[in-house]
């Protein structure tokens, strides 16, 4: 039989042992105790006694602790200096003349201000009070940043002023490109491409893209911006006028025989025969209307989302080679060789409005932004502004020494026309008013003679197109600068652009919609109601609407005799007479009295005076 072994003397007992392990272990701060005792400074025999007397790690702020959530080694923190008066050194040495963040006037602060630091705080809580300071000093620096930013957010359009009463038309190009910041010089190019000149020009309506077509059949495309070329072809033939369509993807080209249309790539992707001599064309981006007028005198709506032609309209005015649209209310003005101007819709054949405008042929024609004046220039050297509002009468006109060939509008309201070799720009008081024609604005000569302009939208650039290639002019204050980032989006990515193209063929507005006032639209049409109304009567036979003649219910009881229907039927009409003599006597101004004379005796024949 096995019997337990007998403890040694080496072996503590189970109690000695239990004591020693929960024996309280030594912290750093016994080590001094322990010393002072008399304990033995050297190294410990036993292990676990190493362990429970090895020395702790000092209470160090600077040293970091391990985290389990984070693995990156933590730097430790420095402490905090007293700041440096002295105005800081560059590398080279140099002492900053302006140290510091730019001050800021304490009226451009006040005016962003929505707190009133003049009342006190009211006595409250403290936990309160400390959150009205907290956001006393948020509005503080809030305001202080959007003094700051004002200058980027300006009111006011910038023109281009000269001192002291300078002439700004003397103004060369090549002293405003020196002037302006790297960016905005980088905007003015010139092309040259004498081979195949002259040359017409289109802006996309993001004024992000140019598209260009040349006479002898040279067409190309590019991001003008970052000068990217999107497409370059020769079509081998006459190219008369060029359009961008909804988007920068797809390009209409006006050549010598049909019409075709090209995708950015420089693929053809139609070619539209019903469409031949088009001679110009504009597009109508709301209603997804391609409208051309060719030599043939006919005015063509192609609507390109469904590939059909809406109308086909005959101006009997001979070659059409003057056209523009009013973005305002989409209608095109047609400009002929007798002096007038024709306003034309796809809803009607006839035009909507002639103008007499010269006494020679209209050379060109152009409608501002606001679709408010219409620029015109003719034969006999004249270029005149009329209002569209009212009777289209002549506001202002001039007579120029060499006729303008065309005429461009810019967003603010300039007016640019091309002169031979000779591009002058003309500025008004604003986006509202009419441009001035007094003195111009600018003034630019070219190596060519001008066969197209368009001011870029929301780019302070004109883009011309001349029979040396293309010239792109910087003309400070043409363009607005804020641009919508649903509707006209330059920095727009492809998805955006095909979401956007979704969006705008789903709002697409019809083409009977297209009239001279469209706030007509929203008023109703009395005299084509009562119109329909008649017709309607008379293709009937009767009115449908009219009251039905009354009809007695019968009853019991011997009260539905011939006598009480009669009686009942003659009751209901004498009612309804007395309402309408009523009605007729409360509609009818009151008569005023007669003044009596004065007569020394009443007579009896006075009850019959009125």
């Amino acid at each position: 039989m096995e019997t337990a072994p007998k403890p040694s003397k080496d072996v503590p007992p189970k109690k000695n042992r239990l004591k020693a392990k929960r024996k309280k272990p030594r912290r750093y701060w016994d080590e001094e105790t322990l010393t002072a005792a008399g304990a033995s400074p050297g190294l410990p025999r036993n292990k676990k006694r190493n362990r429970e007397l090895r020395p702790q790690r000092p209470k160090n702020t600077n040293i970091a602790k391990k985290s389990r959530v984070s693995r990156k080694p933590q730097l430790p923190k420095k402490p905090r200096e007293g700041r440096n008066l002295e105005p800081q050194r560059s590398v080279s040495g140099a002492q900053d003349p302006f140290p510091g963040p730019a001050p800021v006037p304490v009226e451009a602060a006040r005016k962003f201000r929505r707190i009133d630091k003049s009342k006190k705080l009211p006595h409250s809580k403290p936990k309160t009070r400390s959150r009205l300071e907290v956001a006393e000093a948020e509005e503080e620096e809030i305001s202080i940043k959007a003094a700051r930013s004002e200058l980027l957010l300006a009111e006011e359009p910038g023109f281009l002023e000269g001192e002291d009463g300078e002439d700004t038309a003397k103004i060369c190009q090549a002293d405003i490109v020196e002037a302006v910041d790297i960016a905005s010089a980088a905007k003015h190019f010139d092309l040259n491409l004498r081979q195949f000149g002259p040359y017409r020009l289109n802006y996309s309506p993001t004024g992000r893209h140019l598209a260009f077509g040349g006479h002898r059949g040279h067409v190309a495309a590019l991001d003008w911006v970052t000068k990217r070329l999107m497409c370059e072809i020769n079509v081998m033939e006459a190219v008369r006028d060029i359009r961008f369509l909804h988007s920068e993807a797809l390009l209409a080209v006006a050549q010598n025989r049909w019409l075709h249309i090209y995708d950015n790539q420089g693929i053809e992707l139609h070619c539209i025969r019903r469409c031949d001599r088009v001679t110009r064309l504009e597009f109508l981006p709301f209603h997804f209307l391609l409208a051309t007028a060719s030599e043939t005198g006919f005015l063509t709506y192609l609507d390109v989302s469904v590939g059909k032609i809406v109308a086909a309209l005959n101006a009997r005015a001979g070659r059409l080679d003057v056209m523009t649209k009013n973005p305002y209310n989409a209608v095109i003005h047609l400009g002929h060789s007798n002096g007038t101007v024709s306003l034309w819709s796809p809803a009607m054949k006839e035009p909507l409005a002639k103008i007499l405008c010269h006494r020679g042929g209209v050379r060109a024609v152009a409608v501002d932004s606001t679709g408010t004046y219409m620029a015109t220039s003719g034969l006999d050297h004249q270029l005149k502004i009329f209002d569209l509002r009212g009777m289209f009468q002549p506001l202002s006109a001039r007579t120029l020494p060499q006729g303008a060939g065309h005429l461009a509008f810019s967003q603010r309201g300039l007016l640019a026309a091309g002169m031979g070799d000779v591009v002058n720009i003309w500025a008004g008081q604003g986006k509202a008013s009419p441009p001035s024609l007094e003195q111009p604005y600018l003034t630019h000569r070219l190596s060519g003679h001008v066969h197209g302009l368009q001011f870029c939208p929301f780019e302070d650039v004109l883009g011309v197109g001349h029979s040396g290639g293309i010239t792109s002019m910087l003309v400070p204050g043409a363009a607005e600068p804020n641009f919508d980032g649903l509707e006209s989006n330059p920095y727009r990515s492809q998805k955006q652009r095909q979401e956007w193209e979704v969006k705008a063929l789903l709002e697409k507005v019809p083409a009977e919609l297209i009239c001279l006032d469209p706030r007509a639209l929203a008023e109703v049409d009395v005299i084509s109601l009562e119109q329909e109304k008649k017709e309607r009567i008379e293709r009937l036979g009767y009115d449908p609407e009219a009251k039905a003649p009354f009809q007695p219910k019968p009853k019991q009881k011997g009260r539905s005799s011939t006598a009480s229907l009669v009686k009942r039927k003659r009751k209901v009409m004498d009612k309804e007479h007395r309402d309408k003599v009523r009605q007729s006597l409360e509609q009818q101004p009151q008569k005023q009295e007669k003044a009596k004379l004065p007569r020394a005796r009443p007579s009896a024949l006075d009850r019959f005076v009125r």
